[in-house]
């Protein structure tokens, strides 16, 4: 762990072991930290927020420490992927477009600090009032394993941008990142306790730090029942919680839409790290009049994904992190079949060669569902797509909303017209036209309903890590008397 800017161990000397999924081979050896581990981390951040300098630098010093650390990470680059890539088993294309957005994440932060300010308001004559925007605190983030390091950078930059300090707990799975992310934090020029990484259980040391009273703030993304069992136990102390958690997103294909690319666009959206991202389209709506056309290519491309070695160039989709994961995979899978489903392509668990010790899952596409089906209404997690067909705009607009999640959607049509009368219905916090990418620097990311609240990876994100404060003074010729006595 790193706690007050040193490696240390837990204070029990438990460890435990996080392993490379590809091979299902132990990858390291981690520190398993108690709730005395926990407690020294919060201290560590609780002190270098009240008596430490950082947020009291000016911003543009906090910025250029930012700048500072993405330009460690562009140096160590492969590092970085090689290391996710064994930590996660995703594939080194998806390692390498994360690392990257992780780096511009802190690139984009240090530019948006120096010209977040607080405002002069309108006032009565005589009286004065402006808005001073300052640090909320100590932060406790909690990162899961589909996107460790991206993840992790999308909730540190903000916060340390904004001068809070943080205690990072990163996913059992995939911790090994988040550590190399601290050590960088460090080096870069972010003062001792600022950062902290405590690694173990969710349960222990997530818990522990979410009731804390000297954690002022929590960011969490993962799974729907995990962020509301979260924000239960944060309303003890009333902290501020963003929650970024599960979702079933829908994507829209129009009779109209430009074949190749929504075939090539529907294929990324929820093929990408194989299936393990929240935002993952794994709910395709597909127009009648082009159903045939449309699902005779996207399953043809199905079929030539590739599966193998997470390091080869030509590899498409990566592993399962891990066997329980591929278990609820395709337990959902069998669910669907023995409610009547089609299973089009896939449906099973796959061996690679050289891999055979793995968790690796077929590409998979399910037809003839209905809509009460488990597999349409829960979220998957996994390399797996439902589709159905529908007749016109309104009706799918229903049923594209059918759901307790709002995180992604898509819409795939030529006509602007309908796109945006339909982007604008559409219950969920990003809507993609045209587009199978869900979010670079600077775009708001979150979602409506049970897919939680608050935006990261935007200017707004900062105001999550910052209080307004409001200062009103009078500056009138005569002393104020209100009660005139």
């Amino acid at each position: 762990m790193i706690i007050n800017g040193e490696r240390v161990e837990g204070s029990n000397d438990e460890v435990f072991e996080t392993f490379n999924p590809a091979k299902g081979e132990v990858l390291a050896t981690v520190a398993k930290a108690t709730k005395e581990d926990a407690e020294k981390a919060v201290q560590a951040a609780r002190q270098s927020f009240d008596h430490g300098k950082w947020r009291k630098y000016p911003v543009g010093k906090r910025a250029r420490v930012l700048n500072n650390i993405a330009s460690i990470m562009r140096d160590r680059f492969k590092e970085l992927v090689e290391v996710e890539v064994l930590n996660s088993g995703k594939s080194v294309g998806a390692a390498q477009v994360q690392i990257n957005q992780s780096i511009e994440d802190f690139e984009f932060y240090a530019g948006a600090i120096v010209g977040h300010r607080g405002h002069v308001n309108n006032m009565p004559n005589g009286f004065f009032n402006y808005t001073h925007k300052e640090p909320a605190g100590v932060c406790a983030q909690i990162i899961p394993w589909n996107y460790p390091l991206m993840m992790a950078a999308w909730k540190i930059a903000p916060a340390i941008a904004a001068g809070c300090s943080v205690v990072v707990k990163p996913a059992s799975l995939t911790p090994v990142t988040a550590l190399l992310l601290n050590e960088i934090c460090h080096e870069a020029g972010v003062p001792e306790g600022v950062v902290n990484t405590v690694t173990g259980s969710g349960k222990v040391i997530g818990d522990y730090l979410v009731e804390h009273k000297d954690v002022n703030k929590v960011a969490f993304t993962g799974s729907t029942p995990t962020g509301k069992d979260i924000m239960a136990k944060a309303s003890g102390t009333l902290k501020r919680t963003t929650l970024e958690l599960g979702g079933k997103s829908p994507n829209i294909v129009f009779d109209d839409a430009d074949m190749e690319a929504a075939v090539a666009g529907s294929l990324f959206g929820i093929y990408f790290n194989t299936g393990q991202s929240c935002e993952a389209r794994s709910r395709m709506f597909v127009h009648e009049h082009i159903y045939e056309e449309f699902m005779e290519q996207f399953i043809a491309k199905t079929e030539k994904l590739q599966l193998g070695d997470p390091f080869d160039k030509g590899t498409h989709l990566g592993s399962i992190i891990s066997r329980d994961q591929l278990e609820v995979i395709d337990s959902y899978v069998q669910s669907a079949k023995e409610e009547g489903a089609t299973i089009a392509t896939g449906g099973k668990e796959k061996k690679v060669e050289g891999f055979e010790n793995g968790h690796w899952y077929e590409p998979t596409v399910i037809t003839n569902v209905t809509p009460d089906m488990k597999a349409v209404r829960e979220e998957i997690f996994g390399p797996v797509v439902v589709v159905e067909t529908f007749t016109d705009e309104k009706d799918v607009i229903k049923r594209a909303n059918d759901t307790e999640y709002g995180l992604g959607s898509a819409v795939w049509t030529t006509n602007q017209a309908r796109a945006t009368r339909v982007a604008h219905q559409i219950e969920a916090g990003v809507v993609m036209v045209n587009c199978p990418f869900s979010a670079f620097p600077g775009t708001p990311f979150g979602g409506y309903k049970q897919s939680g609240y608050g935006r990261e990876l935007s200017v707004e994100t900062l105001d999550l890590y910052m209080e307004d404060k409001s200062v009103l003074s009078y500056y009138g010729p005569k002393p104020l008397n209100p009660f005139g006595i």
